[in-house]
């Protein structure tokens, strides 16, 4: 499955590489990061696309030095040309370098792409101090009764592996890490240009959410998880 992503099949499904929506995630690494005061001088995101949540980031943490590792030649190309002084960047497999010092990694919307995802978790543990993971919750119980949406997410973004709340924690826990703090995060009522069917929902998510925010996930799903995690 990583050729799609090495070979321009990835880029031509999805041709903007999903920047529109980096602003948006960099507030949600921003925010468990400053909720929870954590200190970092260097950090690195796996799988950083084309670079844009690293540079949102920059600009919210402007003394901090930040480096992307991307497989695909096409995102990290457009990430290259784009580098700068505090935010540089590097073409492979993060997990096959050698020993390093990142106080941070940034790991937003990758694990479930990867096909030996339990691999990929354990080898990033002894990579860096502090890992934010942001985790989409593919598995709600309007998804698997509609079956398309889940489909769709594997023939369009590669999803190979799909989660709700317990088993994306469980899984890191059983990676050997220890879970400092976790959040939803609205990724389909917030993020842009998202489809008829997400706008139509965002309210009774939104009045579901208020009530009881575990099981609205569960059930109505639209919500992504961002964990903070060493």
């Amino acid at each position: 499955m990583q050729t799609i992503y090495q070979s321009e099949v990835y880029a031509d499904l999805n041709p903007t590489w999903h920047e529109e929506d980096s602003p948006w995630k960099a507030r949600q690494v921003e925010a468990i990061l400053r909720k929870n005061a954590i200190a970092f001088d260097k950090a690195c995101e796996v799988g950083c696309g084309t670079g844009e949540i690293l540079f949102n980031l920059a600009k919210a943490f402007p003394a901090v030095r930040f480096h992307g590792y991307e497989i695909s030649p096409h995102a990290y190309q457009r990430a290259k040309y784009k580098e700068a002084d505090k935010v540089t960047f590097s073409l492979g497999d993060f997990t096959t370098e050698g020993p390093s010092d990142y106080d941070l990694l940034v790991i937003a919307d990758v694990i479930e792409h990867v096909e030996d995802y339990i691999a990929f978790i354990k080898a990033l543990r002894g990579k860096g101090r502090y890992k934010v993971f942001h985790i989409p919750l593919d598995l709600s119980v309007q998804s698997l009764l509609r079956g398309w949406p889940i489909t769709k997410l594997r023939e369009n973004v590669g999803h190979l592996h799909y989660f709700f709340k317990e088993t994306a924690l469980a899984t890191l826990a059983d990676c050997g890490y220890r879970v400092i703090d976790h959040a939803y995060t609205a990724s389909r009522l917030e993020l842009p240009d998202q489809a008829l069917s997400s706008r139509l929902m965002r309210l009774p998510r939104r009045l579901c959410f208020s009530l009881n925010p575990d099981l609205t996930v569960r059930v109505l799903g639209g919500y992504s998880l961002m964990v903070l995690a060493e």
